[in-house]
């Protein structure tokens, strides 16, 4: 008894000195801020506490990365500068604002490479390339990648040509390279075990599972997974252990051991609502919704419902404004840039044509060299142009990637009409299941009888085959609920197919209309539809045509409910007026 209790407080012992650690950092760290005399040795200490806040509290990150940008520029100090809008753009990209996370590090870079500064210049590349890598842009954030980790290597930064190797190696396993993505993480693993450094080691640790696991190697893949988190609890690291914990729990779910997944995708999605870290808790409601699908529909949508305001938040039309902005701005910049080299060509040519009027021969000299200078502007003009296409094909790709999303959250809008839609069917499918069974009950016995009464099981047989009839029917009416589902949420292939209107308006009333209900049980309405039955089939794009239905209705239920709500009580107690019962009506044009 006495062991037990002896291991017990020593359990709670290494414990708290886990706890404890990255706490006396951040102490000593302070302490020293406060004897600092020097503002650029203060510049840095305040931009040291931004990084280590990054997974513990991005509030307290942003506060010590805005003071750090505001002492840097009072100093004119640019390698803290650049520096601090580093720092921030790490801390808006683990709370989820990618828009404001691009516009410091580019800032940053911009900083930093007029600057000349290395190590800030490789920082804002690797910064650069992880947002976009978020952003599920691959190809550009390899490509960020590639130019930091040239940029590392030629000036011989072992450490950041590990992490840059690491980074690179997980765009390339998302972009589902997994030979590229071994190659360059098995790198970052050899020399992060050289470096001895516990931030590289818990991102290497993490992505050589990730990479082990897909390649069937689950033993080694769980050992250094393992490995992340432990370092991660040391360093009391919220985001990566959210991301290592969502990491297990994609593990256990591919093994179907669905309890160990739920359970740690629970532990990811805590660690990441600790911190705000909303691209975490997009990723660990994602799998709970998924895994909760199959065991409890009311604990999945309860995380369906997190997973899609988390999305929103991420990439709704807000933060999507806001990056097309920022690239904008980046474009801009770029062109300016570009501008000024013409500019400074144009005058050195200016200044070679006024020195070659003393010389012939050197004259025809500038010339050549001119030409060659010239040329050289010229091919480096269309490599720019071909970059801002690439960029506007990307930026289209975002686009329908955006509108695949605003389906999907459309769709769990249209979840309760769909609901109740279905449920009338699969009652009449049930009720008309049970009394099927009392007929053949009912049959078997009058057959075991010794006078059978034939006209009496005819008349059952009758009754049985109209049921089985009814039974088809209503399960053919909840199959056209879930294919009308499905069709909603399918993305648009753009090509028309012959579509029954007069059936897509019905079936997209009846849908808002239960939808509504289900946000405002108090809302009635009367629903007057008249078709026009000589419409038949006509060539649409059905998915295109089923949205522009939902939003007329969405908005025409919606209009009726604010009117309802303007009418005096007494008006809408009674009824006794024609103006106050609500009513919406989808009908050909001649009946208006």
């Amino acid at each position: 008894m006495k062991k037990n209790y002896f291991l017990y407080y020593y359990m709670l012992f290494l414990l708290a000195l886990v706890l404890l650690k990255p706490r006396k950092v951040i102490d000593s760290l302070k302490h020293e801020l406060t004897i600092a005399k020097q503002d650029t040795t203060r510049v840095d200490i305040l931009v040291d506490l931004c990084r280590k806040y990054w997974g513990i509290n991005p509030d307290s990150s942003l506060k010590y990365g805005q003071q750090s940008l505001a002492l840097s520029k009072e100093i004119h100090f640019y390698s803290g500068e650049s520096s601090s809008l580093q720092a921030l753009g790490v801390a808006y990209r683990t709370l989820g604002d990618y828009p404001k996370a691009l516009d410091f590090t580019f800032k940053g870079l911009q900083i930093a490479e007029n600057n000349r500064l290395i190590e800030p210049t490789i920082s804002c590349l690797n910064g650069i390339a992880l947002v976009y890598e978020k952003l599920k842009d691959y190809s550009k954030s390899i490509s960020y990648f590639r130019r930091g980790l040239k940029l590392a290597r030629d000036n011989h930064k072992l450490y950041w040509t590990a992490q840059l190797e690491a980074n690179m190696g997980s765009a390339f396993m998302n972009d589902y390279q997994i030979d590229s993505a071994f190659y360059y993480i098995n790198n970052a693993y050899i020399k992060a075990d050289s470096l001895k450094g516990s931030f590289l080691q818990k991102i290497v640790f993490n992505l050589m599972g990730e990479v082990q696991f897909k390649m069937g190697n689950y033993q080694n893949a769980l050992s250094n997974v393992h490995k992340s988190i432990l370092i991660n609890q040391k360093m009391n690291d919220h985001r990566m252990l959210s991301g290592s914990y969502s990491t297990l729990s994609g593990f256990f779910k591919i093994l179907n051991q669905t309890d160990s997944s739920i359970f740690y995708a629970k532990k990811g999605l805590v660690e990441a609502q600790e911190i705000k870290n909303k691209p975490g808790i997009l990723d660990a409601s994602k799998l709970l919704a998924e895994l909760y699908e199959s065991k409890d529909i009311n604990t999945a949508l309860y995380y369906y419902k997190i997973a899609n305001s988390t999305n929103d938040e991420l990439y709704g039309s807000t933060k999507t404004l806001g990056l097309q902005k920022i690239l904008a701005e980046e474009q801009e910049r770029q062109r300016q840039k570009e501008a000024f080299t013409i500019e400074y060509e144009n005058k050195l040519k200016q200044y070679a044509y006024l020195t070659g009027l003393a010389i012939l021969l050197l004259i025809a000299f500038l010339l050549y060299r001119n030409n060659r200078q010239k040329h050289n502007a010229n091919a480096l003009l269309q490599k720019q142009k071909e970059e801002i296409q690439n960029t506007l094909s990307q930026l289209q790709s975002t686009q329908t990637q955006l509108i695949q999303s605003e389906k999907l959250a459309s769709l769990g809008e249209l979840t309760a009409g769909i609901a109740h839609e279905i449920q009338n069917p699969l009652n009449f499918v049930n009720n008309f299941s049970e009394l099927s069974v009392d007929l053949a009950k009912d049959i078997k016995e009058e057959m075991h009888k010794p006078a059978v009464d034939q006209a009496y099981v005819d008349e059952l047989l009758n009754d049985l085959e109209q049921n089985q009839e009814k039974i088809n029917l209503h399960g053919k009416r909840a199959a056209a609920i879930v294919s009308g589902m499905l069709q909603h949420a399918r993305t648009s292939t753009g090509k028309k197919e012959p579509t029954d209107l007069n059936a897509l308006a019905d079936e997209y009333l009846r849908l808002s209309y239960h939808g509504l209900r289900a946000k405002d049980s108090n809302f009635n309405a009367k629903m007057v539809t008249d078709f026009d039955p000589a419409v038949g089939k006509v060539d649409v794009i059905p998915q295109d045509m089923g949205r522009v239905l939902l939003n007329l209705i969405n908005n025409a239920f919606y209009a009726v409910q604010q009117r309802e709500r303007q009418l005096p009580e007494s008006l809408k107690l009674s009824g006794s007026s024609p103006n106050t019962a609500p009513e919406l009506q989808v009908a050909r044009l001649s009946r208006f």
